[in-house]
């Protein structure tokens, strides 16, 4: 879903910049322009923001783990 109609960011990049280290507003407005023209998507970003560092980054090989 577009988050950010004036910058087309959508929540799905703003997961993906959580799991690459993003974690503020500040740094997500650095690396998108998400809420910079209009400010209205600010509440939205928020959101996926808190979203995509509670969600737990999928493991692609879960061999790795048990041992």
């Amino acid at each position: 879903m577009i988050v950010c109609v004036c910058k087309r960011v959508s929540d799905r990049k703003i997961r993906e910049l959580t799991h690459e280290g993003v974690c503020s507003l500040e740094q997500l407005q650095a690396c998108t322009g998400v809420g910079t023209q209009c400010g209205q998507c600010v509440p939205a970003a928020c959101r996926a923001l808190l979203e995509g560092a509670v969600q737990p980054v999928p493991v692609r090989n879960a061999a790795v783990l048990t041992r």
